[in-house]
């Protein structure tokens, strides 16, 4: 009988000693009830207790704040360590949106590793801290962002006509220089792209320089050509207070990726839809060939170095990027995510691109190359070569420029060679816009230096040459690039019917007699002890021949 009372008691206590530690444990031990004793405003230390933002419009109940209390509302001005720093300038109330909309996690957790997302199976972990700013990419799209070439050239500009002297962008700038040289402060510049600006401003500067005796408005402001000013409203346009996913945007925008990738509807079919790639959900991600941790931003890092390591078989080229741009691409991707907020909630470039589908990207004829093309024909259009993969052509290459017509390469653009991954741009939805392709052909035209060539015969097809001879020459001087069929071996397709029906005969005679500098594809007319050269008449056979390939 005692045994059974001595086991009873003790056994009580040790349940009773379970309960205490255990509430102990749950009110005063908590990380985030430590956080909050470490915490004090202006009134002393603050009150401990679980604290939430609401958003019943967005469904969303974050309690985020109960560790980040300096970034719950009104509760700024705090004081004890970095948790209780206010939340960076946004523009807009944080409040207003909670912390997951934009941050991902797992917004009622209490624990740091469940609402950072960082356990099994919860789908949209936060955005690692380095690219925390991808988040804006939840709701804004912004658009009319150039390449990086632009993107440099017109910050150069900004700087160049001394703009910082009054006017802080980003961080810089808006202060007086020593010897009180120019400086003055002007309005800070680093949101206009969102919030709008004076579009005057030029006028009335100018109306300040000319009232001024002296002082700033006449050290450090000048008059500005009226190409520079169109340089620097596209500069302000891209200001939105995230310079660092601008930046991502624009170097996206230099590496030719919308070639393969559509993103809102936009770009070619040959990759996967990037348009929510920054929602992937990790624990649906193989990473069987991926180093390092399991998380979706070191997936998209090692994807862009190396795509076939770790995705066996993919058609994806292995570009050759630098770190930075490795980690711009990544910062790029981790903001395509699409959160359903309601219309009410939308920004207005985010409408623009989906309801009245405004571009993404500037279109200048070197973005739009840049954007779409530079991908594969390369930055100059010096054309590009990857393993297991037909070269593409060298469109800037100043031979094919001097024998390709405009109407010949808006045709091509706007075509395409089926059958090859050159898609018809012209000729679908995601593609691009008539006004578009003929910018495009401005720049080649820039980036070949060569004016569009006379037409010394009007007619499209006048040759006459012998088919079965040029067969013969083909066979020997041009299958083995070109394949025995001109399906395209080592060089580009002849046997294409959208070539075909686009080239002209001048072109073809042309191309052939010329050849490609800087190519494998020689001169003709000009022989060598090796390859003797061909006559007329022979190029005008293998031009015949082609023909034979052509539809009727």
């Amino acid at each position: 009988m005692n045994k059974n009372k001595h086991l009873l008691l003790w056994s009580s206590l040790g349940v009773l000693a379970l309960l205490v530690a255990a509430a102990v444990q749950e009110n005063y031990c908590k990380e985030w009830q430590q956080i909050q004793r470490a915490t004090a405003g202006d009134g002393g230390p603050i009150e401990i207790h679980l604290r939430q933002t609401v958003v019943p419009q967005l469904k969303v109940a974050d309690r985020c704040v109960s560790c980040h209390v300096g970034m719950a509302a009104g509760e700024q001005g705090l004081s004890g360590g970095p948790m209780a720093q206010p939340h960076p300038p946004v523009g807009h109330d944080p409040a207003a949106f909670g912390c997951t909309v934009c941050h991902g996690g797992q917004g009622l957790a209490t624990e740091k590793a469940d609402a950072h997302g960082d356990v099994p199976f919860w789908p949209e972990p936060m955005i690692p801290r380095q690219f925390a700013a991808a988040g804006c990419g939840t709701c804004h799209v912004y658009v009319n962002v150039p390449d990086r070439v632009e993107m440099a050239r017109a910050q150069t500009i900004v700087e160049r006509y001394d703009c910082l002297a009054c006017h802080r962008i980003d961080g810089r700038g808006g202060t007086i220089r020593p010897g009180g040289a120019g400086g003055m402060e002007g309005p800070d510049l680093s949101r206009v792209g969102a919030a709008g600006y004076d579009r005057d401003w030029y006028e009335k500067h100018i109306e300040h320089r000319d009232a001024a005796a002296d002082g700033p408005w006449q050290s450090a402001f000048g008059r500005i050509d009226e190409r520079d000013r169109e340089t620097i409203a596209a500069f302000l346009a891209t200001r939105t207070g995230v310079p660092q996913l601008i930046a991502a945007k624009a170097t996206f925008h230099s590496l030719g990726c919308r070639g393969c990738h559509k993103i809102e509807g936009v770009g070619g079919e040959e990759g996967p839809d990037l348009t929510r790639v920054g929602q992937k959900d990790p624990g649906q991600i193989d990473f069987a060939h991926v180093p390092g941790e399991e998380t979706l931003a070191n997936w998209l890092s090692a994807h862009t170095r190396d795509p076939a390591r770790v995705v066996p078989g993919s058609k994806m080229p292995a570009f050759t990027l630098s770190d930075s741009e490795v980690e711009q691409l990544t910062f790029y991707m981790l903001a395509h995510r699409r959160s359903p907020v309601p219309d009410a909630y939308w920004p207005k470039d985010r409408i623009q691109v989906q309801r009245f589908k405004h571009r993404e990207f500037a279109t200048d004829g070197a973005t739009l190359f840049s954007t779409f093309c530079a991908g594969c024909h390369g930055q100059g259009g010096e054309g590009r070569r990857f393993a297991d993969s037909v070269p593409f052509s060298a469109v800037g290459n100043a031979d094919f420029q001097a024998v390709a017509t405009d109407q010949f390469l808006q045709a091509t653009i706007t075509g395409g060679r089926p059958g090859r991954r050159m898609p018809a741009w012209g000729e679908s939805g995601g593609g691009l816009r008539p006004e578009e392709i003929q910018k495009i052909v401005g720049h080649l035209r820039q980036l070949g230096g060569v004016k569009e060539p006379r037409k010394p015969d009007q007619r499209r097809r006048w040759v006459a040459g012998d088919a079965a001879a040029g067969k013969r020459l083909f066979a020997t001087n041009c299958a083995g690039c070109h394949g025995s069929q001109g399906e395209g071996l080592d060089a580009p397709a002849l046997n294409n019917q959208a070539l075909l029906t686009s080239a002209d005969d001048t072109y073809l005679l042309e191309t052939i007699g010329r050849g490609r500098r800087g190519t494998p594809m020689r001169s003709f007319r000009e022989g060598s002890p090796v390859n003797p050269a061909l006559s007329a008449a022979e190029i005008e056979s293998l031009v015949a021949y082609l023909r034979t390939w052509e539809g009727k």
